[in-house]
């Protein structure tokens, strides 16, 4: 990909409507695709946590991020490599229950794959995959052989620093020891 990596930025904001289309629109601005985009809460009250991924050299993140943080509500914005990130994904994969039944391989490639059946109904068989986006697509195409799948989807990616706290919580403590201290960060 000319020398592009993918990198994962997570970005720290208060859950303001308008928020997500201004984060998405530097991207837009930049013509870098994201990859995948996950929204959830933080483990810090009051704030939103978006783990977004998108391939980008390292200068061109760098901008994005910075221009990301600028935003008035967005609290912060950093991006990591792979290495420096505990993630995972999960995976989706809804299944002709008839196929399945008619070919006990198919059983056995979903226990190959450590994968989950968490449901079957006399329609369709839903298999769950939690891991890296390689094994989730190994186990896509491995089932996709026997033509049996209905339906499949892929979450986006969820990730924790490998650091011991939230980087926003350093941030947040030296804001806030700049408030009672009369400084501003």
């Amino acid at each position: 990909m000319d020398g592009k990596k993918l990198y994962t930025l997570l970005v720290y904001s208060e859950n303001i409507a308008g928020i997500l289309n201004q984060i998405t629109a530097v991207f837009t601005r930049r013509q870098v695709n994201i990859e995948s985009l996950n929204v959830s809460a933080s483990s810090i009250e009051g704030l939103h946590k978006y783990t977004i991924t998108a391939w980008s050299d390292e200068d061109q993140i760098i901008k994005i991020t910075k221009q990301i943080e600028k935003k008035i509500d967005v609290v912060k914005a950093k991006y990591y490599t792979d290495d420096e990130l505990f993630f995972r994904e999960t995976g989706l994969y809804k299944l002709s229950t008839e196929i399945v039944l008619a070919n006990p391989d198919v059983s056995r490639v979903v226990r190959k794959h450590e994968a989950t059946i968490t449901e079957v109904n006399p329609t369709y068989v839903i298999v769950m995959k939690h891991g890296m986006t390689e094994d989730i697509l190994s186990l896509y195409r491995a089932l996709d052989a026997f033509g049996c799948v209905l339906q499949y989807t892929r979450s986006g990616r969820i990730a924790v620093t490998r650091s011991t706290q939230e980087e926003v919580s350093k941030f947040l403590e030296e804001r806030e020891r700049g408030r009672t201290t009369g400084r501003s960060l």
